[in-house]
């Protein structure tokens, strides 16, 4: 039934209420209308309206839950749909709704996956033009320096030596970016390895107190599944070391039944909702890439909880 039809229906039907009892019940208007008549036909009327409101309030309530999921619906968070049964206009909108739904949800996750892989070509192009020429450049002029140093007089050995260390902090930093924008641990060693690198490099630079705990039996990945596995904890131990004012931080990665889990709990100030900011919304997306599920919940005593499902299998975009 379409919606013109839905709402004649209702209201032929409060209208036909309405005559039925004006025939049949023992009422009379008189002329002038007496007080009496009037407190019936005034009731009358208020009950006919209360039953149309009600009426149609239940006639239009699959419109109502269409339009709040319309406010509220968010790509990044996939699988948002409404039940639609029967074969009435209504129920027709609900389905053609659903179906732009999965339409958008797959054009974005597609061009998401654009984007990131994009992204990660030119970190692995930039990470290579750092290691391979400001990396060597620095090295040669440190062996120069030393060199230099070795045959000087002694008051500018000691400017040459300060030299060094200040050159020497430099390339160690570099290398920090590098590994930063490219992790060459992930492609050699593992998850499990570039990981442990990564907290222990985040524990040594914010003094952070990070705890690992990883499944022995974890399930092997694809490279783009670790990859997005790296870059949420990546951005998790970021934020926490920005936002969190916490002491203690807890990265897990275990094994579910058709994937694997890697959580990041810290034991910060907490949150009341997360806020969708870039990172949070890069780690969605990141998610999505893979076919998984990102959730950011407070902690069971303090904190914030971020977590990531990934399944084994990659998700066709």
């Amino acid at each position: 039934m379409s919606l013109f039809w839905r709402i004649f229906a209702l209201n032929a039907l409060v209208l036909g209420a309405a005559t039925a009892l004006l025939l049949w019940a023992p009422v009379t208007v008189s002329v002038p209308v007496l007080l009496t008549e009037a407190v019936i036909l005034v009731g009358g009327l208020a009950v006919m309206l209360v039953a149309n409101a009600a009426l149609l309030r239940l006639g239009l309530a699959p419109l109502d839950r269409l339009t709040k999921l319309m406010t509220t619906v968010d790509l990044l968070r996939p699988g948002q749909r409404l039940p639609a049964s029967g074969a009435g206009g209504v129920a027709e909108l609900i389905r053609t709704f659903n179906a732009m739904l999965e339409r958008l949800e797959q054009e974005r996750a597609a061009s998401s996956a654009r984007a990131l892989l994009a992204q990660e070509a030119e970190r692995r192009r930039i990470a290579q033009e750092l290691h391979d020429e400001v990396g060597q450049s620095m090295t040669a002029i440190l062996l120069g320096l030393k060199r230099s140093a070795d045959d000087v007089p002694e008051p500018q050995r000691r400017e040459l030596q300060e030299l060094q260390e200040i050159t020497r902090a430099s390339l160690d930093e570099v290398r920090r970016l590098v590994r930063r924008l490219r992790p060459g641990v992930l492609d050699d060693l593992g998850l499990v390895s570039a990981l442990t690198s990564l907290s222990e490099d985040f524990a040594t630079h914010t003094g952070l107190l990070v705890t690992r705990r990883f499944d022995t039996d974890l399930p092997p990945l694809a490279p783009e599944t670790e990859l997005v596995l790296y870059r949420v904890a990546q951005e998790s131990l970021t934020n926490v070391a920005r936002h969190a004012d916490a002491g203690r931080v807890t990265v897990a990665l275990r094994r579910a039944d058709d994937g694997v889990v890697l959580t990041v709990t810290d034991d910060g100030s907490g949150i009341e909702a997360p806020r969708e900011g870039a990172g949070i919304r890069g780690m969605r997306e990141r998610a999505l890439l893979v076919g998984g599920s990102l959730d950011i919940t407070p902690a069971p005593r303090a904190g914030t909880r971020v977590q990531l499902t990934a399944p084994l299998a990659r998700k066709q975009l």
